[in-house]
């Protein structure tokens, strides 16, 4: 098992948390305050809880000065700047699970993919006529009864981010299997969520996605940070 990190501050709230719930900044050469997303950037960090908010008041407040001892530069963007690369790291994993097979596209399909039960999450874009998204709903229903709760139903990519992510066009419903090519996938959008406070359950979103990233990152090689 790989070995975690110990326990960080937050610059903002001064809560001691695990580091799968916080965001890592570093100052790059230019004296420029850069997210860490996957924790590997040289240099001392700051650490902030992973959602938008918290990051707007560290910002506001310019508590990375005071966190770093130094005049810093901060982008004013930068919640957005994060939650822009949050989502770039979700499309290159729905991209990593196509190419491993785990992606099935097209309604007919998808409906199949689901009345076999061969579903880790349902994906709509952004979007995505009432009409498609409710017929899918009635279908998972149908085969998962009061499991449901289990099958996540993910909308925030568009039409578009789909059709880059599959190399196919015209992409509105998609479908992930289950397996080590939705694992990836599951851990970015609960973090994506999370970082949005969309999800129910922040902490435990944080702390079940960073986990999952830990253990996807190695065989990952996207560039750290944004």
């Amino acid at each position: 098992m790989p070995r975690r990190e110990p326990e960080r501050s937050c610059i903002v709230t001064r809560e001691v948390r695990s580091p799968e719930t916080l965001i890592r900044f570093v100052v790059g050469p230019d004296g420029t305050v850069v997210p860490d997303l996957k924790h590997k950037l040289p240099g001392r960090g700051a650490w902030v809880s992973a959602n938008a908010e918290a990051v707007r008041q560290a910002v506001r407040r310019r508590l990375f000065a005071r966190a770093f001892n130094a005049e810093v530069k901060v982008a004013p963007t930068l919640a957005e700047d994060i939650d822009a690369a949050l989502r770039q790291d979700l499309r290159q994993a729905l991209s990593l699970a196509n190419k491993a097979g785990a992606v099935t596209s097209g309604f007919a399909k998808v409906e199949s993919a689901v009345a076999e039960g061969r579903i880790a999450a349902l994906i709509h874009a952004a979007e995505a006529a009432e009409d498609g998204r409710r017929k899918l709903a009635g279908a998972l229903r149908k085969r998962f009864g009061d499991a449901i709760s289990a099958v996540p139903v993910i909308d925030e990519i568009t039409g578009p981010e789909l059709d880059l992510a599959l190399g196919r066009p015209n992409v509105i419903h998609a479908a992930v299997a289950a397996g080590p090519g939705s694992d990836g996938f599951l851990a970015r959008w609960r973090r994506l969520r999370a970082y949005r406070g969309t999800g129910a359950d922040e902490a435990a979103l944080l702390a079940e996605s960073g986990r999952a990233l830990g253990d996807a990152q190695n065989a990952d090689d996207e560039p750290a940070g944004i």
